[in-house]
């Protein structure tokens, strides 16, 4: 078990903004560190999607052949590591091994090589950049919001790398009416209303109360049986499991086409805390941290600000302290959440020895998190 090395991670989306792949930034001393840790994660890895590996400020080097590399994966090269003789080793070689690349931090004068076959291309939005007679599919890196994005699809680079989407969306508003109904069901069941008077919440909008099944039913949640009743859910499940996943619903609630992603950082940002704040808190207490984590982006997801629709709800004081506030108990878990969304490592590094966590609980906890988002928008 590699304590050296520490992930974090980054979206890639395409031109409407639907998730196409995960990018993990492999944070370590060298790059067979970074094999030692990454190892240990078959049973973690996520395979919905493609995964993007950086390596950091690491030179791509024959280390990375000591992996079997899963068969989703996607090295990542960076331009300026193309003349270093130790990944003109690589290359060649991951190519006769059926292993896809990238190349990152690609500009216009970069040299390529003769048989460079580049199925993505990153490039720095923060310096002059333009995909103009780029060597694969052109992906925006550095955009500061969505307006941003926008230019950039317009200027004609394929999708983007990057947490972009979470600035610059569309001003609050009220509540859907759907939403709305949501959160009505989550104050009855949060209340210990009676099931019949849920059940007819819920029969008021079918298509809400087949999603909710279909969630459940997931192979996320692996559950030994299928639930065919909201009032055989109320059995087998309980009202504690049933306000989780009603609260995952309005986080997946959203009929915007580009709302996956944001979905998708909800979702593993939850089953993070949920994970990695496990020994230190109750049981009774994980099911809040996941809905902490997976409500922090309820006002990008729904158009309406965290205060005015937590005033709707009946939610524990811990949850509302740390959404509204950074304060108490919870606090500290969803700014690690936080931390492992940047490229850089070193907020997430403080954090974590601050809390007196271990890399490898928190690599865990972060694929965990994207694999079980993943599955349920599978």
């Amino acid at each position: 078990m590699s304590q050296s090395l520490l992930l974090t991670r980054e979206p890639v989306v395409n031109r409407n903004r639907a998730i196409t792949a995960n990018r993990l930034i492999a944070h370590a001393p060298s790059v067979a560190d970074a094999v030692e840790g990454l190892q240990q994660f078959e049973q973690e890895w996520p395979r919905h999607h493609s995964v993007f590996l950086s390596l950091g400020k690491l030179v791509p080097t024959v280390d990375l052949l000591a992996w079997a590399m899963p068969d989703n994966l996607m090295v990542e090269i960076p331009a300026p590591t193309l003349a270093h003789p130790k990944t003109q080793e690589l290359l060649p070689r991951l190519k006769a091994a059926g292993v896809s690349t990238c190349l990152s931090w690609y500009t216009a004068d970069t040299a390529l090589p003769p048989d460079g076959d580049w199925r993505f291309v990153i490039m720095d939005q923060r310096k002059p950049a333009s995909p103009h007679a780029c060597p694969g599919l052109s992906l925006a890196w550095g955009l500061k919001d969505t307006p941003a994005f926008d230019d950039a699809i317009h200027r004609g680079f394929d999708g983007a790398a990057g947490w972009f989407f979470l600035q610059g969306n569309a001003p609050a508003k009220q509540l859907s009416p759907s939403h709305a109904q949501l959160v009505r069901l989550l104050n009855l069941v949060r209340h210990n209303a009676d099931v019949k008077e849920i059940e007819a919440v819920l029969k008021q909008d079918v298509a809400l109360s087949y999603k909710l099944l279909r969630y459940i039913n997931s192979a996320g949640f692996g559950l030994m049986c299928e639930i065919q009743s909201f009032r055989h859910a109320v059995t087998i499940l309980g009202y504690n499991n049933l306000n989780k996943w009603l609260s995952l619903l309005l986080v997946t609630a959203s009929r915007d086409p580009a709302a996956p992603a944001l979905m998708q950082a909800s979702i593993a940002r939850g089953r993070l805390m949920e994970r990695v704040g496990a020994p230190f808190f109750d049981k009774a207490d994980h099911d809040n941290l996941f809905i902490t984590g997976a409500f922090s982006l309820l006002p990008s997801l729904l158009g309406t600000s965290l205060a005015d629709l937590l005033g709707e709800m009946s939610l524990p004081e811990p949850i509302t302290d740390a959404l509204i506030n950074d304060q108490g108990s919870y606090a500290p878990f969803l700014n690690l959440a936080r931390a492992c969304e940047r490229f850089d490592p070193t907020r997430l590094q403080t954090i974590a020895t601050e809390l007196t966590l271990d890399h490898d609980s928190i690599n865990r906890a972060l694929l965990s998190g994207l694999q079980f988002a993943d599955s349920l928008q599978a």
